[in-house]
């Protein structure tokens, strides 16, 4: 009688762990899904951005219009993503410019907002940018000797403004 009250309380005592088990395997396996991908490093997602042809709308210096000057000037960005140091080119520059023909680019320390234009030369310049899918705006303050003319007017504060 014994073994047969211990039979019975060992099954009812077996059926409620399985169905514990059973509860506990589906719980887990349910909320598993697959991992979302890892996002992308913001280095590749600002070059994804930066990496085109950008036409002059606008431009400033010490805040006032110089425009008129950069009819028709481009500048590009290219390279490979996730290995700098990048290029960039220009091209229909004036004869009295802070814009080399073509250098190398990298990040700054704020990937997002800064680029070191030609970093580890001479002509090394932090330039300020901000930049949609359609627009670029880059700013810096130049304070070289300018490339190919004259070189009095390129010192100050330049803001360029670019779409597609």
């Amino acid at each position: 009688m014994f073994n047969r009250f211990l039979l019975k309380n060992m099954m009812k005592s077996l059926r409620i762990l399985s169905l514990l088990t059973l509860v506990s395997v589906l719980v887990t396996f349910s909320n598993c899904g697959d991992d979302p991908p890892p996002a992308p490093p913001v280095t590749d997602v600002q070059f994804d951005k930066l990496a085109k042809t950008w036409k002059i709308n606008s431009v400033t210096l010490d805040g006032v219009d110089k425009t008129s000057d950069y009819t028709g000037f481009q500048l590009v960005f290219s390279g490979t993503k996730g290995s700098p140091p990048f290029n960039y080119t220009t091209s229909s520059r004036p004869s009295l410019s802070p814009w080399k023909a073509s250098g190398t680019w990298d990040f700054g320390t704020a990937p997002e907002t800064q680029i070191i234009r030609d970093k580890g030369t001479a002509d090394e310049l932090p330039v300020t940018y901000a930049v949609t899918e359609s627009t670029l705006t880059v700013s810096f303050t130049f304070n070289g000797t300018g490339y190919t003319a004259r070189t009095g007017v390129v010192k100050g504060a330049w803001v360029y403004t670019f779409g597609l």
